[in-house]
């Protein structure tokens, strides 16, 4: 296989790098492209791959190519790539919050395979969550295939599109949710006075091992939290000054802003053409 990465910012190089760790696919099978001449050149040495900002004859060669711009390039990078011979057999994967697999297809043109995914950060470390699902013209084989890049680097599900909003408020934007928590934990053990590091250590190492109780055990985490909540102890009094601060809500809140930002993140539709009724009507 041939990969091709059009957008080399974070995830773009966080997904080329889980790949190679992972061994899926060979170092000189792997180009990029980018519009930031500086963003090549970093990356480039960061991947030791090509990445170019001028990579249109690289996209025949391509078997799969991963779409990680911005969502408002969307336009952009998909009618270049229509423009530089793409082949009809080539799957796209887009990673582009907010732009459905009906507009994607709209935008590029074509009737290739659109494979729609939603990862997160840690898929550099082999932890990732993706969520994927399949556009008109993609195969079960397609996603199949899509599916297997993404358990290179972490847990993938295929999900029904009509989530993939509420899935990247949660799982996509997640991982910066979870490192606020971690600095301010590490922050209250400095303020009880412990060493910095001592406290980040404790703080990363805890949050590691609650997750993984929670899918080791399969148990609620309502239940896995009363077995440390002895009666009249030290942590129903934390838990009791978190409750006062409203956690839940705000969390819930963060997910829901989230959510709705999301929605309106791809790029916007074009304006129908002003029919000739409406000009001479003023309408």
């Amino acid at each position: 296989m041939t990969l091709g990465v059009i957008g080399a910012g974070v995830m773009g190089q966080t997904l080329i790098k889980g790949l190679l760790v992972s061994g899926l696919i060979e170092r000189r099978r792997i180009w990029a492209g980018d519009k930031n001449a500086a963003t090549c050149e970093s990356a480039s040495k960061a991947l030791e791959i090509p990445v170019q900002v001028d990579f249109h004859a690289r996209v025949p060669t391509a078997d799969l190519i991963l779409v990680c711009v911005k969502p408002a390039d969307a336009a952009a990078a998909l009618t270049a790539l229509r423009n530089a011979a793409l082949r009809h057999e080539t799957l796209l994967i887009s990673i582009l919050a907010g732009v459905s697999t009906e507009r994607l297809e709209s935008l590029l043109g074509t009737e290739n395979p659109v494979v729609r995914a939603m990862p997160n950060t840690p898929c550099i470390v082999g932890e990732g969550m993706t969520v994927i699902c399949r556009g008109t013209h993609a195969t079960a084989e397609h996603l199949a295939r899509a599916r297997h890049i993404f358990e290179a680097v972490g847990k993938c599900l295929p999900v029904e599109e009509t989530h993939f909003n509420a899935i990247t408020a949660l799982s996509g934007s997640g991982p910066a949710y979870q490192y606020l928590i971690m600095e301010a934990l590490a922050d209250a053990g400095v303020r009880v006075g412990l060493p910095r590091q001592l406290a980040l250590t404790l703080v990363s190492q805890t949050v590691l091992g609650a997750a993984k109780m929670v899918q080791a055990t399969g148990r609620h985490p309502a239940a896995l939290r009363d077995d440390v909540t002895t009666p009249a102890g030290c942590t129903i009094g934390g838990l009791l000054m978190l409750e006062d601060g409203r956690i839940r809500s705000v969390l819930a809140r963060a997910v829901e802003e989230a959510a709705r930002i999301a929605a309106h993140l791809g790029p916007p539709a074009a304006k129908a053409p002003e029919t000739a009724v409406a000009h001479r009507t003023g309408h």
